[in-house]
């Protein structure tokens, strides 16, 4: 039998305050106590966090900041540079909306960042989540900062037994409760911290959670079961080809997808279609010049955030001197890393031509790509 609201001590956010002043998370993007947050860095942070973990960002965020180390020098940068320093980290929209903030900040705002939620709101890529994180943790204005780790926690704080995302309101009142008048950005990340270290999705140390007492899940031994999920539908299996073409002169062929849509602005082999019904077998016709095509054995697999692909990859050489076709570019294998290229062509460069130059020194593993699904 479940335990009523009535009966359950409110969680204290001073409780967890005073937790974080002791274990907060050092972070490279994170002002130090005392030290006043840079709201450049911040926003750039969150953006790159979104459906990212830590570890995979981190060095990312250092990269880009050493590129692009104030939001001017983002918002004067070449859309290529941009999606190139992304490259490898997903969700490639995110690259492209970054690139837009940053141009609005300097051309609405003078280079300066909006210092409340509402005005961060107005900003293209900048959404709930991030506007009160920005808000709150770069400004201390009193705004609810609700990222899947917040979601985990107050659903378990609270036995949220609605599902998400239908929850997400629900989940976003009830943290708005919490948040104190003093040290609102603190409290954000706090959260953050306590769903990343203390509650995670499985086996959460509740012995070490400052909110232990007041947990109405852990309260039934049901913690592990929160917060629950309506049962997502995996997308149906779609199939493509990709032309690998080396040219005697060690270059490669490449193409700029379109600015918009799937991996927009990204660069790529050309490739066919993606379709259910797509024929491998038929896949020399849609070669983009004329060669002696070898298909390779095996295929590229690849997970988009609402289907998987599966690649089959085509290998060509041709003479020195080959043009290129229309809209398309030679550029030298030795070059490759500084291409913006996606992990899913990363992996189908790697299958064609092992190994991708520069790939190590990068710290980007092609074979590998992304270690969550991209779109």
């Amino acid at each position: 039998m479940l335990t009523p609201a009535s009966s359950v001590t409110k969680p204290d956010p001073q409780d967890l305050l005073a937790w974080y002043d002791r274990h907060r998370r050092d972070l490279p993007w994170r002002a130090k106590p005392g030290e006043v947050a840079d709201p450049y860095r911040v926003w750039l942070s969150e953006i790159m966090l979104q459906q990212t973990t830590v570890a995979a960002v981190r060095p990312y965020y250092l990269n880009f900041l050493e590129r692009f180390p104030t939001v001017k020098a983002l918002a004067e940068a070449p859309t290529e540079s941009v999606m190139q320093a992304w490259a490898g980290l997903g969700y490639y929209s995110r690259a492209r909306n970054l690139h837009a903030c940053a141009k609005a900040v300097v051309e609405t705002h003078g280079g300066v960042f909006p210092a409340t939620e509402a005005e961060l709101l107005k900003l293209p890529g900048i959404g709930a989540y991030t506007a009160a994180a920005v808000a709150a943790i770069a400004f201390n204005e009193k705004a609810a900062a609700v990222d899947g780790n917040v979601e985990r926690v107050m659903s378990r704080i609270f036995l949220v037994e609605e599902p998400l995302p239908k929850a997400k309101p629900l989940i976003r009142s009830l943290t708005e409760e919490l948040v104190p008048e003093d040290r609102p950005g603190d409290f954000a990340q706090a959260v953050m911290d306590l769903g990343a270290t203390i509650c995670s999705p499985k086996r959460p140390a509740c012995a070490l959670c400052p909110w232990m007492a007041p947990c109405r899940a852990r309260a039934e031994g049901l913690q592990e079961t929160f917060p629950r999920k309506q049962k997502k539908e995996s997308g149906q299996l779609r199939k493509g080809a990709a032309f690998v073409v080396l040219r005697a002169d060690d270059t490669i062929l490449l193409r700029t997808r379109p600015p918009q849509g799937l991996l927009g602005g990204m660069a790529e082999p050309p490739t066919s279609a993606w379709e259910p019904g797509y024929e491998p077998s038929r896949a020399v016709l849609d070669a983009p010049i004329e060669a002696r095509w070898q298909r390779l054995p095996g295929t590229v697999r690849h997970v988009f955030t609402h289907f998987p692909l599966e690649m089959t990859v085509l290998f060509a050489k041709v003479p020195k001197g080959t043009p290129a076709p229309h809209d398309m570019r030679w550029t030298p294998r030795l070059h490759l890393h500084e291409e913006a290229l996606p992990g899913v062509m990363k992996k189908v460069l790697a299958h064609a031509l092992g190994e991708l130059p520069g790939a190590k020194a990068s710290g980007k593993k092609p074979a590998k790509g992304a270690a969550k699904p991209q779109d």
